[in-house]
């Protein structure tokens, strides 16, 4: 039995995603915390538009295009605080060029960017695929689209 989690997840869907399961995605959230021994804090998912994500990419990051996920970690030792962002066009575009599900590719995305949240963090290029965060986020996906 788990015990109760004292984690607040608010899944907010600011683009047209008539068929987000917002369920799978506050489970994804936990699921994550809980697996890095986290269950206490506060985390925030928001799905948005191209244009609004683009638009938080070239604001913090300086890169002028959609992206997939950006996190913002508000910093805490004890408990998980943050923000974490999809670009749900961008994820749609992902899941057609993998041949997956939508609600697969969100799953991964959450995971990805409460990682990020958690210290996780991977090299760009090449070896992005290969780090210790991918295979960890990739197990997680598993555990969570097999539920």
């Amino acid at each position: 039995m788990t015990p109760a989690s004292s984690l607040d997840v608010i899944v907010n869907v600011e683009a047209d995603a008539p068929d987000a399961d917002t369920k799978l995605l506050h489970r994804a959230v936990v699921h994550t915390a809980e697996s890095e021994g986290r269950a206490a804090g506060e985390v925030s998912v928001t799905l948005l538009p191209d244009e609004a994500i683009r638009s938080l990419n070239r604001r913090y990051l300086d890169r002028d295009r959609p992206t997939d996920v950006i996190s913002f970690s508000l910093g805490d030792d004890d408990r998980l605080l943050g923000d974490v962002y999809i670009g749900l066009e961008q994820a749609q575009r992902q899941a057609g060029e993998a041949g997956i599900d939508l609600e697969e590719e969100l799953v991964r995305l959450v995971v990805h960017g409460v990682l990020h949240l958690l210290g996780y963090d991977h090299p760009e290029g090449e070896g992005r695929l290969e780090s210790p965060m991918f295979a960890r986020q990739e197990r997680l996906v598993r555990e969570l689209v097999r539920a």
